[in-house]
């Protein structure tokens, strides 16, 4: 273990959470509109319509996108709702990935070449605070 390849192991993890996260919330999808503002961004992403002020543009552009890939009208819910399901997905890789940066960055300040286990530490650490952020309450809904 001498030679850590530090950056291919904290691709394979970052993956790794994201494929976590994107399974567990797309399991978990609405398939309608669910409580609060996501009906009306669903139906102003599916026709691209003008939402409340200050609205979300960019969101509005992507669910329209991905409303193009409903086979029927009553699947539009379904396909924006999986279009968060996917930024959050990748919300979980990129803070599994800032987080091992981060925390390199910390522990070489006091050292001057980090060791393979403290490596394998930051990776871990990474892995578990991004996953275990994928799990809140908050985010999840």
């Amino acid at each position: 273990m001498t030679n850590f390849n530090f950056p291919k192991y904290n691709k394979i993890v970052g993956w790794l959470a994201f494929a976590i996260a994107l399974l567990t919330y797309s399991l978990t999808v609405e398939p309608t509109a669910s409580f609060w503002d996501a009906g009306e961004y669903i139906s102003t992403s599916s026709k691209l319509e003008i939402g409340h002020p200050p609205g979300a543009p960019l969101y509005q552009m992507l669910g329209a996108f991905f409303s193009i890939f409903a086979p029927d009208s009553s699947y539009v819910a379904l396909c924006v709702n999986f279009m968060s399901c996917l930024a959050s997905a990748f919300t979980i890789l990129f803070m599994c990935w800032s987080l091992s940066l981060l925390l390199r960055k910390l522990l070489k300040r006091n050292k001057i070449e980090l060791t393979s286990s403290d490596q394998i530490a930051v990776l871990a650490a990474s892995f578990i605070g991004s996953t275990a952020f994928a799990f809140t309450d908050s985010f999840w809904f």
